[in-house]
């Protein structure tokens, strides 16, 4: 596993996060560079770095992240008009942080492509 990062802090409570949404498997809180209306990220609590564990990861907890991500779209009343989730994954996908977040973005019409 990799070093501590800034989302094992915030699950720690070191550092302060705006959460919105937390049980036994996810926490949800604000991204502090929204990039649209809503931006919340979901990480899971039991660590993996990135998107490509999953494939060898229990499907038990793939499957609470993954109904957890939902779940925090449906609380932030997002189920209606849509929304996007994004999961950067390494170098060339632009993640920062090595521990997997889904990227939960609505409150407007999202434009293709995206990248």
């Amino acid at each position: 596993m990799s070093e501590e990062t800034i989302f094992d802090k915030i699950l720690k409570n070191e550092i302060p996060s705006e959460k919105v949404f937390e049980n036994e498997h996810v926490l949800a809180f604000r991204d502090i560079e929204p990039q649209a209306p809503i931006h919340v990220l979901v990480i899971p609590k039991r660590k993996m770095e990135s998107f490509a564990d999953l494939a060898d990861a229990d499907p038990r907890d793939v499957a609470a992240f993954m109904q957890g991500v939902a779940r925090v779209a449906r609380e932030l009343g997002l189920d209606e008009n849509g929304y996007r989730v994004v999961f950067n994954t390494g170098r060339d996908g632009l993640q920062t942080v090595q521990y997997i977040h889904a990227h939960i973005l609505g409150g407007r019409s999202m434009k293709w492509p995206p990248g």
